[in-house]
């Protein structure tokens, strides 16, 4: 399967509430449609994860920031600008997204991607996606589509094709809280 036809079923997946598995610009993730609160609640219990433990969101252009969050200070324009790896930034007064996507005081992380694959389905999309590791709650994170578990790749709707072959040595994004006022709190280098 070509590329463009691995993103079009995808999103057709996502659109009708589906949960996919899909390469991201970090490792692998369990993805759906960020705005529909049943495919994300279907998410946390394919992880079994507690509900309680927000999950972040791919996004392909920072354009779209505003359309998720309410006030971006200027220190994140500068962070996305300047970060040179994967860099999810978790943001105060998230909007129109899924409630349950969010954290308890109505933060979410957000980190745009610039991986062609996951960039690509993004625009494709056109709604923020849930990127979250393709693992059990607890498992380690998958770093290529090989350390998947079964159960994962049974429990969703459809399984990516590209990408699948690669082995690669990558980790999951750094993470950073802004404050309302600039402020940086780092979470994980």
């Amino acid at each position: 399967m070509n590329i463009n036809d691995d993103i079009r079923k995808a999103c057709e997946v996502m659109e009708k509430g589906g949960v996919i598995l899909y390469p991201t610009d970090t490792i692998w993730g369990i993805g759906c449609d960020a705005t529909n609160e049943e495919a994300v609640k279907r998410v946390f219990e394919i992880k079994h994860r507690a509900d309680s433990k927000a999950m972040l969101v791919l996004i392909d252009t920072a354009a779209k920031l505003n359309y998720y969050v309410k006030e971006i200070c200027d220190v994140a324009w500068d962070l996305i600008e300047m970060t040179d790896k994967p860099m999810t930034i978790i943001y105060d007064g998230a909007r129109n997204l899924a409630p349950n996507l969010l954290a308890e005081d109505g933060s979410v992380g957000i980190r745009v991607t610039n991986e062609p694959f996951s960039k690509q389905l993004c625009q494709r999309f056109r709604k923020a996606i849930v990127s979250t590791s393709a693992n059990i709650s607890g498992s380690p994170s998958p770093t290529n589509f090989c350390d998947i578990s079964e159960d994962i790749k049974q429990a969703v709707d459809y399984i990516v094709e590209s990408r699948r072959e690669e082995k690669v040595d990558t980790k999951p994004s750094s993470i950073v809280k802004l404050g309302a006022k600039g402020e940086i709190k780092i979470i994980r280098m």
